[in-house]
């Protein structure tokens, strides 16, 4: 099941980044994972939050150009190799990563990742036997 990851595109100056963490802060949001990408005149965060319909209209309210994309999420052993082994699985479904970050959790390390047809590539990649996390399971992890 594909999670929704919060995108927002931020004008790369002093502050910018913080104002809109302060956003999320006061508004409950715990972000789970982050991504920042910049280029000379703005940069996009790409987060896995706790309340990404809350996190979207409080930064929305805030004037912050924020949107939500499906993003696929697997647990991977914190182990050497661990990434090649379900990239491999990627390949053999013919699967191909646009982007991808990661986050710790208690046990594992978990990738996210950006591909072009998410509900496809679940399909493919379940026939690889990769199961992803749902939104409702990234808080416990």
């Amino acid at each position: 099941m594909a999670v929704n990851q919060v995108s927002v595109f931020l004008e790369n100056k002093p502050g910018t980044l913080n104002q809109m963490t302060k956003v999320l802060a006061n508004h409950g949001v715990n972000i789970r994972a982050l991504s920042l990408a910049d280029t000379n005149d703005f940069g996009i965060a790409r987060m896995i939050v706790n309340d990404v319909f809350e996190a979207t209209n409080v930064l929305k309210e805030e004037n912050f150009v924020a949107t939500f994309t499906p993003v696929l999420i697997y647990a991977i052993s914190d182990e050497a190799g661990s990434l090649n082994k379900i990239l491999e699985k990627f390949t053999a479904a013919n699967v191909n990563v646009e982007y991808m970050y990661a986050f710790a959790g208690k046990k594992n390390a978990y990738m996210i990742f950006r591909v072009k047809d998410t509900a496809n590539a679940e399909k493919l990649l379940s026939s690889q036997g990769l199961k992803s996390l749902t939104q409702e399971q990234i808080a416990d992890v």
